[in-house]
């Protein structure tokens, strides 16, 4: 039972980091479709927040590496049903772990050069709109790890079966967002259907943390054994 809450907190733990982060930049922050110099004045004015912002990454990438890590000991333990998803999750979430890192640093990189700047120029832009393709390419990858995780958690028994639905419909949402990676660097509005699969990304690890913080221990023949509250 302790593995299945640890693992359940780090789930809830990396909701609650992405949140704080998109709440810390509620305040104005650019769409990819903005024209540059909002761009410019929001990171010369903010960047404080900015730099927070990029912070709660470093701390969301080995949570989210952490989640299906145990969620893979999970499934693991509980037969070979949804082996295959778990294994899908781990090394997709490696990849968007890597196209995260990436958007981070391409996003510290505007902020640097917005420093001593009074009007836009054209590197600002060119890592701008980098930032915003690695964001799309990682999308991409997060998605896949959410089917992956979303199917072997489903199949071995730790979730819901509206939990893998919900995972294939956000993940492909966040699936094609990525692969018109190009489009969203030039600040095409198909990001926003990327958005909305984080949205139920969001959702599902929430739903999925709370589920596996409540196991309880009940066994037939008296001995303690793990299993899902129906909660």
């Amino acid at each position: 039972m302790r593995t299945e809450r640890a693992v359940g907190a780090t789930a809830i733990a990396l909701v609650v980091s992405v949140v704080i982060q998109n709440v810390v930049l509620a305040s104005g922050a650019p769409t990819y479709s903005d024209p540059m110099t909002q761009v410019l004045t929001f990171h010369s004015e903010h960047r404080g927040l900015v730099t927070l912002a990029v912070g709660l990454e470093a701390l969301n990438v080995p949570l989210l590496l952490g989640f299906v890590t145990g969620l893979h000991g999970l499934v693991t333990r509980r037969g070979r049903s949804g082996l295959g998803g778990s294994r899908l999750a781990v090394a997709a979430a490696a990849t968007a772990s890597s196209g995260f890192v990436l958007y981070a640093v391409l996003w510290m990189g505007v902020v640097l050069s917005a420093r001593d700047l009074t009007a836009p120029t054209d590197t600002l832009e060119v890592i701008w709109r980098m930032h915003a393709a690695a964001f799309g390419f990682a999308l991409a990858a997060l998605g896949a790890t959410f089917a992956g995780a979303a199917w072997a958690a489903s199949a071995s028994g730790l979730t819901r079966g509206w939990q893998r639905a919900l995972g294939l419909f956000g993940g492909g949402l966040m699936l094609v967002a990525g692969v018109a990676s190009g489009a969203v660097a030039q600040g095409s509005s198909i990001i926003f259907l990327g958005v909305a699969g984080l949205a139920a990304w969001l959702v599902w690890l929430l739903v999925t943390g709370i589920r596996l913080v409540r196991v309880r221990a009940i066994g037939r023949s008296g001995h303690p054994v793990a299993v899902l509250s129906k909660a």
